[in-house]
């Protein structure tokens, strides 16, 4: 038996054994709901693009030749991310013509741009970016940021309204579940279907069918139904241009940052994240610079580290039940920071399989944990009155600082070495850890706010002690 078939077999046993004994475990059973079942799907066609954009493009840009330093900023092509709050509130109220009418507006929204997401998939993946030679390859990965960024408003929104309260952090961790799935097809799947040691159909082939992820979102949609929009204005009579550009673009912001703490808490979701986006990005580019084969950085980073992320996000929603979400952030957010020493570790002991396993598996099984509960944290403060753009806004803040106060990453590791660099991930998580002292220590941090209208007080919503 080969080597890495007994790896695969090793991996299957502790995923399946795991997963039978959280069945039984009775705050893991909510998982089984339909309603976090149709997260799980949304979140696979949430995840796949931004894994094709950053973790499998910088793996990808490396093999050609590409130097770290332009590896790194090229994450900066995510800049979409971070500004996509300035087109939800159209994607969040505007009706599709004949579209809405017949899905809904959520469904409507999400086909129609998965419809063009999956052209320019296609498109980004048969570029063939080479050294002096990306234009073409630059102009498409802004074009599927652009509309995977635009996908995400429709989903994050969609998945808030068809989950119950009860079932709410459930429902958030199978969403990362979906996630992570997508990440693992679009990482691990797009490399063995382009890599040599696979199926070496090349990258324009290998990116082209990945872009079939969009099919489960396409499932869970119809499987859901409509879900519960809420267009408070939708049966007013001579409603104005201005009343509704005030009501679409104006009111969400406004409700948001007239809550006590909101300069704080937007703070704390920009910073809180930009350790552990450094590392990930240049953790390709290390395994390459380290002589790692193609089939060990898709056995060890692609499934090790999927199953660990997996059992780290099943675990989140306990997490956050059993410590409160105060805690549950405090926690997780130390842990994934200090994960980061078992890559100073492989920085130093080099090309070895179980190590990068070890250091793989310890990150992921703590991001998986940390991830879901920060977007539980993000979700619960999303208004259902004006959930697209809300979530869209403090997502966009999460993405700021993943994709340009990480952008940097190529040259610090340049500068520093490995060792030094995923020290300095450590030095970069801090800020957020304060952010998060402050605002528990002045009783801004909050459950869950998913209220249906904001008008009976101007502050609903605003962050309560945990």
């Amino acid at each position: 038996m080969s080597n890495d078939l007994i790896r695969f077999v090793i991996f299957v046993s502790v995923l399946v054994g795991l997963a039978v004994v959280a069945t039984r475990v009775k705050s893991f059973r909510p998982y089984l709901r339909k309603n976090p079942m149709i997260t799980f799907l949304l979140g696979i066609s949430s995840g796949f693009p931004l894994t094709l954009l950053v973790a499998t493009m910088t793996f990808w840009l490396a093999k050609v030749g590409l130097d770290t330093a332009t590896i790194g900023f090229a994450v900066a092509l995510g800049t979409p991310y971070t500004i996509k709050f300035l087109w939800a509130p159209l994607v969040d109220k505007l009706p599709l013509p004949l579209l809405t009418r017949w899905l809904g507006q959520r469904r409507s929204w999400l086909f129609f741009v998965q419809a063009l997401l999956f052209v320019s998939i296609w498109q980004l993946g048969a570029s063939n970016p080479q050294p002096g030679q990306l234009g073409s390859f630059i102009f498409w990965a802004i074009v599927t940021a652009f509309l995977s960024a635009t996908q995400d408003i429709v989903i994050d929104a969609y998945r808030i309204e068809i989950l119950e309260e009860d079932e709410f952090a459930h429902g958030t961790a199978t969403n990362q579940f979906g996630y992570r799935t997508g990440n693992l097809i679009a990482g691990a799947g797009t490399v063995y279907l382009a890599s040599a040691e696979g199926l070496g159909l090349g990258w324009a082939m290998g990116y082209g069918l990945t872009a079939l992820c969009i099919i489960p979102a396409i499932v869970g949609a119809i499987w859901a139904g409509p879900g519960k929009f809420i267009d408070r204005h939708a049966e007013a009579s001579g409603m104005t241009a201005g009343q509704w550009l005030t009501e679409t673009v104006i009111n969400p912001f406004r409700e948001f940052l007239g809550r006590h703490g909101a300069f704080i808490i937007l703070a704390f979701v920009l910073v809180y994240k930009v350790g552990d986006a450094m590392g990930q990005t240049m953790l390709g580019p290390m395994i390459v610079k380290l002589g790692f084969a193609d089939m060990d950085y898709i056995s060890a980073n692609k499934l090790w580290g999927f199953g660990a992320l997996i059992i780290g996000s099943a675990i989140g929603a306990p997490f956050i039940l059993w410590l409160g979400m105060g805690r549950a952030l405090l926690i997780s957010g130390l842990m994934m920071m200090l994960s980061n020493v078992m890559f100073m570790v492989l920085a130093l002991v080099g090309n070895d399989y179980w190590m990068l396993v070890a250091a793989i598996v310890t990150e992921n099984l703590t991001s998986g944990i940390g991830l879901t509960v920060f977007a539980t944290y993000l979700s619960g403060l999303s208004s259902l009155a004006y959930t697209a753009t809300q979530f869209a806004l403090l997502s966009s803040f999460a993405a700021f600082g993943r994709t340009w106060l990480a952008s940097p990453a190529g040259v610090i590791a340049e500068k520093l070495g490995w060792v030094g660099f995923w020290g300095f991930t450590i030095l970069a998580a801090i800020p957020g850890m304060l952010l998060l002292w402050l605002l528990w220590h002045k009783g801004y941090l909050v459950q869950s706010i998913r209220q249906p209208s904001t008008e009976d007080d101007g502050h609903e919503g605003a962050a309560k002690p945990t």
